[in-house]
């Protein structure tokens, strides 16, 4: 199993991204664009995993109280186009924990640092000078572990398992 762990977005994030996504296509870019419904906010990508169950019980381990996420800019890594959230302690503190819970559990994950972005297109060609993204926030009051399969029209997510913040 394809495993990672995320932010699920509001509706309201997500408007907003598609408007830029939108906005993108408009100014002439191409690529592949991410669809909304797979719009998301990774905390920590695991890759290939077999046990499932294993990630859940490291997971059921981080505790967290909710907090307030805000998109912040659009930038790239290459050809790949994102949308940034503004930079938060307690987003920071969660990824932190996270990792920290699947490391303890020997749990295999991608170290790079944790840079807090969503995809909106890969393989972007063109010039999306001038295209900004609304600032709007959300609360952060769960995460979940997702499972990625490739089926016939992209990447599909599945959601494996939820975790609530404690209030």
């Amino acid at each position: 199993m394809r495993l990672f762990i995320s932010v699920d977005l509001s509706e309201a994030v997500r408007a907003v991204l598609v408007d830029a996504q939108n906005d993108m296509f408009d100014s002439g870019v191409r690529g592949s664009y991410a669809p909304e419904d797979n719009l998301h906010l990774t905390l920590a990508f695991i890759g290939e995993y077999p046990d499932a169950e294993t990630v859940i019980e490291a997971l059921s381990e981080v505790s967290f109280a909710p907090f307030e996420l805000c998109t912040e800019g659009i930038g790239c890594f290459g050809d790949l186009w994102w949308a940034g959230m503004r930079p938060s302690a307690q987003l920071s503190a969660l990824a932190r924990r996270i990792r920290h819970a699947l490391s303890q559990h020997g749990i295999p994950f991608d170290r790079k640092s944790f840079s807090p972005h969503v995809t909106l297109i890969r393989r972007a060609r063109g010039d999306a000078a001038g295209v900004c993204i609304g600032s709007v926030s959300m609360t952060v009051d769960s995460f979940s572990l997702m499972r990625s399969d490739r089926g016939r029209g992209g990447m599909i997510y599945t959601e494996l398992a939820r975790f609530e913040g404690r209030f």
